[in-house]
């Protein structure tokens, strides 16, 4: 049997894990810190880009595909990890966007679902909703997924049919022949037929040394929950690049700023406050709502927000998914099906060439 280590064990690398073990490979999923702990966890969840129209074709067949297959996939997580990852479809509400023709021609030529409002209609879409725009775009069919929730029942999948490493840094490979021999972790080397690196913001530093590499560099990102009451907010809100998330529970989510502080984590007030004012400006009853949570996750910036999904070009064996910048939960199981494909020497679900680390971007 084949032996296949992930790099990485956020939700890319874990339902890459999940989809490899299936077919029968054997797999070692190996991570440096805790499972599903970085930008996995960190992020809003939103099953789309937040303006999808905006992307290139590539980053668009990827989340389709997503979009499409989710609500198995929230269903098999839920049985196979016991843990509800919360599918809801709650629709995206775009306020005020500048390229509405643009969004049209969009919804036209890709069949998503997409509508445009004038003030009645925003205000009928989202009642607790404060707010002077008299044009929006309403993504009906948007839905949303609870991140940390997700990567808990991911883990729960994979952990029987997986060996899961965690607090294990990789520092290199071993390469012979222009052929991947296995991966360098401290003072060993852990043999291994092919590798899949998705350590997301981390990717860079582990391919540096290689002739053909990623681009992929850490952009921070900080974020702010409220404990609210449940049913307050029903839409997914999108306004000046930040969003609203409601939780079913109450709690609503505010993000993110975008930040290039290189690994730095840290949060300011600076941002809490910024993020707080932006929604309590938009909805008022959150002033009775208290800001439960302030934190902060590295995504991994990558050229036009195009993943990287493919074979590293001078090592056979070593494989790459990595690079979904703000994407990775909608793009994370086409991704995870695409590098599967290539691996498996499967017909692959979409064309590969998009993706691959030599393409132009």
């Amino acid at each position: 049997m084949h032996h296949c280590i992930v790099i990485g064990g956020g939700l890319i690398g874990m339902l890459t894990a999940r989809e490899l073990a299936a077919e029968g490979i054997r797999v070692t999923l190996l991570e440096q810190g805790r499972v599903g702990r970085e930008s996995s966890w960190a992020g809003g969840g939103i099953i789309s880009p937040l303006y999808p129209w905006r992307y290139d074709s590539s980053v668009t067949a990827l989340a389709k595909w997503g979009q499409q297959h989710y609500p198995q996939l929230a269903t098999s997580l839920r049985k196979e990890g016991k843990i509800d990852p919360e599918y809801t479809k709650s629709g995206l509400l775009i306020l005020e966007p500048e390229d509405i023709e643009d969004a049209i021609d969009w919804g036209r030529q890709t069949k998503q679902s997409i509508v445009t409002l004038g003030k009645p209609g925003i205000n009928d879409c989202e009642p607790a909703l404060t707010t002077a725009s008299s044009q929006a775009i309403w993504l009906p069919e948007v839905a949303q997924i609870r991140n940390p929730r997700l990567t808990k029942a991911a883990y729960q999948a994979i952990k029987n049919r997986v060996q899961i490493r965690e607090n294990t840094t990789v520092s290199g490979f071993e390469v012979k022949a222009g052929r991947l021999q296995g991966i360098r972790v401290d003072s060993s080397v852990l043999p291994a037929d092919q590798a899949v690196v998705c350590a997301g913001a981390w990717t860079g530093k582990l391919l540096k040394n290689f002739v053909t590499r990623p681009t992929i560099e850490p952009v921070l990102g900080q974020m702010i929950l409220f404990r609210a009451q449940p049913g307050q907010i029903s839409r997914i809100v999108l306004h000046e690049d930040r969003y609203v998330i409601p939780r079913r529970d109450g709690r609503v989510l505010v993000g993110s700023t975008l930040e290039h502080r290189g690994f730095d984590k840290s949060t300011t007030e600076q941002a809490k406050q910024t993020l707080q004012a932006y929604a309590l400006a938009r909805f008022h009853s959150l002033r009775e709502a208290v800001v439960e949570h302030h934190w902060a996750g590295l995504r991994p910036g990558s050229p036009s927000g195009i993943p990287y999904i493919g074979q590293v070009p001078e090592v056979e064996g070593l494989y790459l998914n990595s690079g979904h910048f703000r994407n990775g939960v909608v793009l994370g199981p086409a991704s995870a099906r695409l590098i599967s494909d290539i691996i498996l020497g499967r017909s692959p679900i979409l064309p590969p060439e998009p993706y691959a680390l030599n393409s132009p971007r």
